[in-house]
């Protein structure tokens, strides 16, 4: 039986416990990543992406997903592995990130391929491997061990910067405004 560490927060084996359930699993380059399926919304095949000027190179752009503007974040750019490609397999998979102003908001990251739906169990996840103080991966909820292959848990919420989420947060708004003005004119 676990004990709860003496500030009140979970124990590592609590943790993990939260962490179980199903994952959307996706590729990046070589490796395998997985989302919280609870996060994500939809999966869409890549459309026409709109650069918007002066934001971060990551973020790509903005789709307009039947009405509502939706920014886009190159996720492989995001984590310097290089741009993502436009290919027959590259999907956008539009997720509800929590925001620190409006609680939550749609945003896409741009994938090279979905993979599939893993319901992966308790015993199957390790915590991020330690790299030391000068590696950042507060990011990564957990090591997934499926199938002799390791799929890199994401929190899609630390992926992104508040930095980041400012600017989406701006993207959605000034985009937002230009749609209506367009909808105006017509």
């Amino acid at each position: 039986m676990s004990k709860q560490n003496p500030a009140g927060g979970a124990t590592a084996e609590q943790l993990k416990r939260n962490l179980a359930g199903k994952y959307l699993t996706f590729r990046l380059s070589a490796e395998e990543y997985g989302l919280e399926i609870l996060k994500v919304r939809e999966i869409i095949g890549l459309m026409e992406i709109t650069s918007v000027p002066r934001t971060p190179h990551h973020i790509r752009g903005v789709i307009n997903l039947r009405g509502k503007v939706i920014p886009v974040v190159d996720l492989k750019c995001k984590f310097d592995m290089g741009d993502t490609e436009d290919t027959d397999e590259t999907c956008v998979v539009v997720v509800e990130a929590a925001c620190v102003d409006r609680g939550s908001t749609q945003m896409g990251i741009l994938v090279d391929a979905v993979s599939e739906v893993l319901d992966i169990q308790e015993s199957q996840i390790e915590d991020a491997p330690a790299f030391g103080t000068g590696v950042d991966t507060h990011f990564i909820l957990g090591m997934g061990k499926v199938n002799n292959a390791v799929k890199i848990l994401l929190d899609i919420d630390a992926v992104l910067s508040n930095t980041d989420m400012a600017v989406i947060e701006g993207m959605g708004d000034t985009a937002d405004a230009e749609v209506e003005s367009e909808a105006a004119v017509v």
